[in-house]
């Protein structure tokens, strides 16, 4: 800004001055307010919107994304590439872990080896590799569980793998919720690794609320669902008041047949097949969910953990759907220009985002860390890193292609270094 000295002499010159020297000083000091104030939220998008470069290939625009400040300033994890990396895999289905046979890809036949031989690059910088030892400090004391899916049982495979180069799990705990009879519902595992005091643990809950047979009254379509959408499952909320973190894995249950009740009543249905029920979409199922959910977490007066929301994850069933049996048998990742956004795979993900925000808005009130694990972009590039037609033994006839899950060692992997930078960014906040 330049002052000439002729307005400076007169009365209404210098007013002038002073009320531009104090705009200026307005437009210096609030930006750095609000960046001093704004709470912290790992790259993740605004509601309603996708990563910045999905949004361009939609022919929209994003500035959602917030910075963190460690060794690299201004770099947003989640948004990047898959580059070769000849070194490949952390472990191997003959290390220490133990690979569900399911995404054991290896062990039953895959004939290519090349899925292996990539790591997820970002944009504006390096993502470090896991380091299991780093990991297992700023976990040490801890716990730590995965709600939800088998998606996250996926992932949890993966940290187990990755961790079984440092320390072997001592014990492996499984609980049942009632009267120590199995069902699915609640279902419970405990990992301890005892060097580090640390626990880990996965708790079994598909659709996160409360959820019966649909078949119960006389239907006969397979996997038929009653959801409750307003009341969770308790199998699940009862045990995490004591978790220093909550790893969040949902969505893809969403996609059966489904009843959906609330306050006791038929309020609509998806893919039901019953005129006398109105349709609703998926996604409404979906998004009352996870609005019951995070409120459930909230509601825990005595809860004090950080809760982890991993984002959906992409399938790529090509052509046919899981129900016709798909296939997904490419064996090199798609470039960011090569990549198909799926409508409804980009539908889940905008609605768990909205949700999201919303729940880190009111967690922000109490005092409680809502984090976004976005793994959208980089795992919708990998139709490469499914076990297809091989996470099963080759004698067991499988006409349906596993195009959600991951490969065991794989992609997957890449969710745990991206898990471990969130930690290694949260333990600098609390320092």
């Amino acid at each position: 800004m330049k002052v000439h000295v002729s307005e400076i002499r007169s009365a209404k010159g210098f007013r002038k001055v002073v009320l531009l020297l104090i705009a200026s000083l307005l437009l210096t000091i609030i930006p750095l307010y609000i960046l001093s104030t704004s709470s912290f939220s790992l790259y993740s998008p605004k509601l309603s919107s996708t990563p910045p470069s999905l949004l361009q290939s939609l022919g929209m625009t994003s500035n959602g994304s917030k910075r963190v400040s460690m060794k690299h300033k201004n770099c947003n994890i989640f948004r990047g590439k898959w580059v070769p990396y000849a070194k490949g895999a952390y472990y191997t289905n003959s290390t220490r872990c133990v690979v569900d046979d399911r995404q054991n890809c290896m062990r039953f036949g895959r004939p290519d080896t090349g899925f292996m031989n990539w790591r997820w690059k970002p944009d504006q910088c390096e993502l470090s590799q896991f380091d299991a030892n780093e990991f297992l400090e700023l976990v040490r004391g801890k716990s730590m569980a995965f709600i939800g899916d088998s998606v996250g049982r996926n992932q949890i495979e993966s940290l187990m793998c990755l961790l079984a180069n440092v320390e072997y799990f001592l014990t492996r705990i499984v609980a049942y919720p009632v009267n120590d009879a199995p069902r699915l519902e609640g279902l419970m595992a405990h990992w301890f690794y005892r060097d580090y005091n640390f626990t880990l643990a996965m708790v079994w809950s598909p659709n996160l609320v409360k959820f019966s047979d649909g078949n119960r009254n006389g239907s006969s379509i397979v996997g038929l669902l009653n959801l409750h959408l307003d009341k969770i499952d308790e199998g699940w909320i009862s045990k995490i008041e004591n978790f220093d973190y909550l790893i969040i894995s949902v969505g893809h249950w969403f996609s059966r047949p489904l009843i959906y009740q609330e306050k006791g009543k038929v309020i609509g249905c998806n893919i039901c097949q019953d005129a006398n029920i109105t349709t609703l979409s998926r996604y409404y199922g979906y998004r009352k969910a996870l609005r019951t959910t995070f409120r459930a977490i909230l509601g825990i007066p005595t809860f004090k953990g950080t809760t982890i929301v991993r984002t959906f994850s992409p399938t790529h069933f090509g052509s046919e759907d899981w129900v016709k049996g798909g296939n997904c048998s490419m064996t090199t990742p798609f470039r960011k220009e090569e990549m198909v956004i799926d409508g409804n795979n980009l539908e889940y993900y905008l609605t768990q985002v909205d949700e999201f925000r919303t729940a880190e808005r009111e967690g922000r009130k109490r005092g409680l860390k809502f984090m976004l694990l976005d793994v959208f972009e980089a795992m919708g590039m990998r139709p490469d890193g499914h076990p297809n037609h091989y996470g099963h033994p080759r004698n067991k006839k499988e006409a349906m292609a596993d195009c959600l899950h991951w490969c065991l060692p794989g992609p997957i992997d890449s969710w745990n270094e991206f898990l471990l930078h969130m930690l290694k960014v949260k333990a600098q906040e609390i320092n």
